[in-house]
């Protein structure tokens, strides 16, 4: 008897149910074990295509509580791996491109699940599908599974394909089915932990957030560090606040701390807090990238790139008829206690001790003494470039007078 090419597809088709089970049982460990989502997300569709399923792409999206995106999501290619896009707020509404979705669909008429076999006409309903066709495509399953029943923006949309002339057997599809909660539970496990971090993150800064989540959480933890210091506050900020509306003056505030902040991250600084219109934030010595002398380097650097930054963002705003952007750093160097302090139920995760009121005293000599930078003498002893020394100066709370220093002009 001769055996047609569909009999021999559908007989490939189906699926080992002793690994679709030890993917099932992979997929628990995974959620216990919180995880990585890319992780999960290729290993799932590997052992589908292992099992016998015959998957060609897979898609998974997500809802972030992110200050930069909405949604992240990951798309799985057969002999291409895992690619990943983030999708940005929007000021009102949804963006086009998901209105005109699956998913959009799906969740408008409360449809869990949406199957179609794809062609050249599939484009017309939904433009990806067109596109997934075009891509070779053949069999397109997509679902939505909830993570919260009382918030219907937390969960997962998702979308199985098959590149295999006949599409999905009724045997794979059985198996996607139990394997697509499973999988939702293993990635909703991973996403709270990276929620977590990507709020400790955003919050308190990389280094204290991994801090907090190793454990670091009592009142009074913390340890003793040695780091360059660095302050700056905005200039003009009273003015701007009695004059400019609320959200112009919060709007003013969030391009000047971005601003000045992309200066700190990118000689490896870490933002503790913003206080009012000032910043603060660190630049630890480390004894096996240079110690002192390199954070101060770093946090120099930082001081200068910021200046250059502002100058560059007053351009644009000058052009805009928007208030120009100016601020004062203050640098300096000491022992910290980096760690929590508070009270019982509230806490902050900062640095503090001696060394950071002066970094703050020795920013407010800024205006007396008509510089934009000012670093302490400890400060500039731990650098090679030249600085003109201002003198000692009494400040604020200290007993001892504490010399400070301006950067030297720059040779013309």
């Amino acid at each position: 008897m001769e055996i047609s090419e569909v009999d021999v597809q559908t007989a490939e088709s189906t699926p080992s149910p002793i690994l679709i089970g030890q993917l099932a049982d992979w997929l628990m460990e995974q959620a216990l074990r919180d995880g990585n989502l890319k992780e999960i997300i290729s290993g799932c569709c590997e052992r589908l295509q292992s099992a016998g399923v015959g998957l060609y792409r897979c898609f998974l999206g997500f809802s972030m509580l992110h200050p930069l995106y909405r949604a992240v999501g990951f798309t799985w290619v057969r002999g291409e791996g895992l690619t990943v896009e983030t999708f940005p707020h929007v000021v009102e509404g949804l963006p086009d491109n998901f209105r005109q979705s699956p998913f959009h669909y799906m969740l408008e008429h409360d449809v869990p699940c949406l199957r179609r076999h794809l062609d050249a006409d599939s484009g017309k309903e939904f433009a990806v599908l067109g596109e997934i066709h075009e891509a070779g495509g053949t069999d397109y399953v997509a679902f939505a599974v909830g993570f919260h029943h009382t918030d219907e923006n937390q969960g997962m949309l998702g979308s199985w394909t098959s590149d295999r002339p006949t599409g999905f057997s009724e045997g794979e599809l059985r198996a996607l089915i139990r394997i697509r909660d499973r999988l939702g539970v293993a990635c909703k496990m991973a996403i709270r932990s990276k929620l977590a971090q990507n709020i400790l993150t955003t919050y308190l800064g990389g280094d204290a957030g991994s801090r907090v989540l190793s454990g670091q959480i009592k009142r009074g933890d913390g340890e003793t560090i040695q780091a360059a210091i660095w302050y700056a506050d905005l200039r003009n900020s009273t003015r701007m606040a009695d004059t400019m509306s609320r959200q112009d003056f919060i709007d003013t505030l969030n391009s000047y701390f971005e601003t000045i902040g992309a200066a700190v991250t990118a000689e490896r600084g870490e933002i503790l807090s913003f206080v009012g219109d000032a910043m603060l934030a660190i630049f630890p010595a480390d004894a096996n990238d240079g110690g002192m002398e390199k954070a101060c380097e770093r946090a120099y650097a930082a001081a200068l790139d910021a200046r250059r930054r502002l100058a560059g963002v007053n351009t644009l705003r000058e052009d805009l008829g928007l208030p120009m952007l100016d601020c004062v750093i203050g640098l300096h160097v000491g022992d910290v206690m980096f760690g929590n302090v508070g009270a019982e139920d509230r806490l902050t995760f900062s640095v503090f001790g001696a060394a950071v009121n002066e970094v703050v005293r020795v920013e407010h000599l800024c205006k007396s003494l008509g510089e934009p930078v000012l670093a302490s003498q400890d400060f500039t002893a731990c650098l090679k470039t030249e600085w003109r020394p201002l003198g000692k100066h009494n400040l604020a709370g200290f007993n001892r007078p504490v010399a400070v220093c301006a950067p030297a002009p720059v040779a013309a």
